[in-house]
């Protein structure tokens, strides 16, 4: 085994698990509810680390980068495999802040099942909310575990009555905190309707339960069994005529509708303890689907035929890269899930998107950081490919008889922008490259090069993201960058018609120079061309050889405008007259006379500042509305309607200036407690209003360099 920050590498292999021996379960929530923390206990209670780590003290198998240790919450998506009761639970670890969404959207793409964490102390979150969110998307059976039962104030009834009014009956609590003196020391069973207490060894001693523990018992059991009622009409009959269900009832259905998902169970326990992980190991096992009891559909390239994988392993070998590691100490690795057939060492898989055959050579395990051999990886299971020379996340890999492709993953697109430059001259290069290693580990960051307005911008989720890829540029490829907010591409045109002459007239020994032009600028009504160029010269005023030269001085001068250095658009120049000398005339003569006439013209010409308008969507809770347009007001933004969506979801709809989306995604944040999003494409130019304007042609003033004569 080896950790990411040194190059000493030990091995270990793994056991080979079957399909039905599989469970893959993501692990989801707010950030703080402690996933990170509940995957380290259950790695620890099933033996496979002698102390449990903590997040605080950076010590578990999840958070193993250095900026997940330094910032104290998960940025990455981590595989932890469990081994328990001949089952492998590949755990993903997902973070919990919004701004690393693109890792929970790889993991999820990889899961057949979900645990979403709820933090007792702080209840029901927007991360919780988001998490049931993708869980219905993807369409995963799900359980919710409470954590945090250890502190005093927790209250699972109250996390449990919450859940119930979001999501309603089928919410069904399988267990209850048992407290005696203000200590968490047990549990009641709902369905066995019996107590157990944890011993000094670890395991649990049962009793009768307590008298104060009956009245919400006798809640929970009711909550249970309608839960059950709802999944048939023989049951829903059975329910209202008062017939109770035996346990072996209730579990058989519970199985059954745990994998439709129209019972979500909730459990709870406690982290820092260790209490509660092992029934939530045999209830994974127990009511969490394997891989063979969901369905994997891909497309056959070779017949356009959809090809039914379903994680069968009799079938042709195939497999889904979900997400990609790389990293200047251990390379590559491509992460996927085996959608048919068994992989072995050495076999070869063709990748259809890049046309190419890749050797896998060995196969891998992550657990965290380290790395485990396997000798197969079997359908349904998750496992790592070493140095893949083309494969990228997302795509497909089977074999060339077969070749089969699966649906890509949805990634969230990146709309929160900073502009970038490098600290120490002549690190360009180098951080161009280091942050392509960052873009191919993460789909939700883009880097633009904005040559129009000379710079370069990083595109995420958020702030907090943008700053961490910052500090890894620094910490893993010892470059640093700079951010900043962005420039806005502004643009100048013209209101009116200008009539301008300008002579060039230069005299120095020998052959002078010489170029005289006429001309009118106005309006040309198309905006999204910079110039159109005529010329209506009679009598030969200005020889025909000269024209190319006078468009390319309009040419040049349109990326630079004379009122505040912005790109000018939408004009129309037009040469009508002028003269030369059959001497000194040269084309540098007439291009410099041109821009000359160009830049007194545009001036004649009520010249304005033109700036970018988006239209923004922004998706909200409803009871947020009123605040998030009376923000958008204040920024200058035009509400155009608000159309309803799913969950008591509002999309408001709106123009608004791109100035004003600089810090947008902090604010909206802020106001809807992290549950609202927002995306926003281009719509079009607009005059900037003359505050804007006057602010922007002050600051620009220095970029404005006169042409010398």
């Amino acid at each position: 085994m080896f950790t990411y920050y040194n190059n000493v590498r030990e091995v270990l292999e793994m056991n080979v698990y079957t399909t039905e021996k599989i469970r893959n379960v993501v692990i989801l929530g707010h950030s703080g509810c402690g996933k990170t923390s509940l995957v380290e206990a259950m790695a620890y209670l099933a033996g496979q680390t002698t102390r449990m780590g903590t997040v605080a003290d950076g010590s578990t198998i999840s958070d193993f980068d250095k900026e997940e240790i330094k910032r104290q919450f998960s940025i990455h998506t981590s595989v932890v495999p469990i081994e328990w009761d001949n089952v492998k639970i590949n755990i993903l670890d997902t973070p919990g802040f919004f701004d690393f969404v693109g890792e929970v959207e790889e993991a999820v793409s990889a899961a057949d099942a979900a645990i979403i964490v709820v933090s007792g102390k702080a209840g029901i979150q927007t991360g919780t909310k988001r998490a049931w969110e993708i869980c219905e998307k993807y369409k995963l059976p799900r359980m919710i575990f409470v954590t945090d039962m250890d502190i005093d104030n927790a209250s699972f009834k109250d996390v449990v009555l919450k859940l119930q009014e979001l999501y309603g009956k089928k919410i069904a609590p399988f267990h209850l905190p048992i407290r005696e003196n203000e200590k968490f020391v047990g549990y009641v069973n709902v369905i066995q309707q019996r107590a157990k207490r944890w011993n000094e060894s670890g395991g649990v001693d049962k009793f009768d339960v307590p008298e104060y523990s009956k009245e919400n018992l006798g809640i929970c059991r009711e909550a249970l069994v309608e839960a059950v009622a709802e999944t048939s009409e023989e049951f829903m009959d059975r329910y209202f005529g008062g017939e109770e269900f035996s346990d072996d009832e209730i579990r058989a259905a519970l199985r059954a509708n745990v994998l439709e998902g129209s019972i979500v169970p909730v459990l709870m326990g406690s982290n820092i303890l260790a209490r509660g992980m092992y029934t939530l190991m045999a209830d994974i096992v127990k009511y969490l689907p394997s891989p063979e009891k969901r369905s994997c559909t891909g497309i056959n390239t070779k017949t356009n035929e959809v090809y039914n994988a379903d994680y069968d392993f009799a079938k042709s070998k195939s497999a889904y890269v979900f997400k990609s590691i790389v990293d200047p100490y251990i390379g590559k690795y491509s992460l996927i899930k085996v959608n048919s057939g068994v992989l072995k060492t050495d076999d070869v898989l063709y990748n259809y998107h890049r046309d190419c055959d890749e050797k896998i050579g060995k196969l891998y395990v992550m657990r965290g950081s380290k790395v485990e051999e396997v000798k197969e990886l079997h359908a349904g299971d998750i496992g790592a490919l070493a140095k893949l020379t083309k494969t990228l996340t997302t795509d497909s890999l089977s074999t060339r008889n077969m070749p089969v492709t699966y649906l890509r993953t949805s990634i969230s697109k990146p709309y929160v922008a900073m502009r970038y430059k490098a600290k120490k001259k002549g690190d360009e290069d180098k951080i161009s490259q280091s942050l392509q290693k960052l873009l191919m580990e993460d789909l939700t960051l883009n880097s633009v090069n904005d040559s129009e307005n000379g710079q370069t911008v990083l595109y995420g989720i958020g702030d907090m993201q943008l700053e961490v890829v910052a500090s890894e540029l620094l910490e893993k490829y010892k470059v640093e960058i700079e951010l900043m907010r962005p420039k806005v591409a502004f643009k100048e045109t013209i209101r009116k018609k200008s009539d301008v002459e300008y002579k060039y007239k230069k005299q120095s020994g020998g052959h002078g120079q010489y170029g005289h032009v006429k001309m009118t600028f106005e309006p040309s009504g198309d905006m999204d061309t910079p110039y159109v160029f005529e010329q209506t010269v009679v009598g030969g005023a200005v020889p025909k050889n000269f024209f190319p030269a006078v468009e390319k001085g309009i040419a040049e001068s349109v990326k630079k405008g004379p009122l505040a250095a912005y790109p000018v658009t939408g004009i129309k120049a037009v040469l009508y007259d002028g003269s030369y000398h059959p001497v000194d005339s040269s084309e540098m003569a007439f291009k410099v006379a041109t821009q000359q006439a160009f830049k007194k013209g545009i001036m004649e010409a009520k010249p304005v500042l033109l700036e970018p308008i988006a239209t923004l969507k922004v998706v909200v809770p409803e009871g947020y509305t009123g605040d998030v347009m009376g923000e958008l007001n204040k920024r200058r933004a035009r509400v155009m309607g608000m159309n309803p969506t799913d969950n008591g979801y509002q999309e408001i709809v709106a123009d608004i200036p791109y100035l004003e989306l600089y810090g947008y995604n902090a604010t909206l944040r802020s106001m809807t407690s992290g549950s609202g999003t927002f995306s926003y494409e281009f719509a079009r130019y607009e005059q900037a209003p003359d505050d804007v304007a006057a602010k922007q042609i002050e600051e620009r003033a220095s970029k404005l360099v006169e042409v010398e004569e």
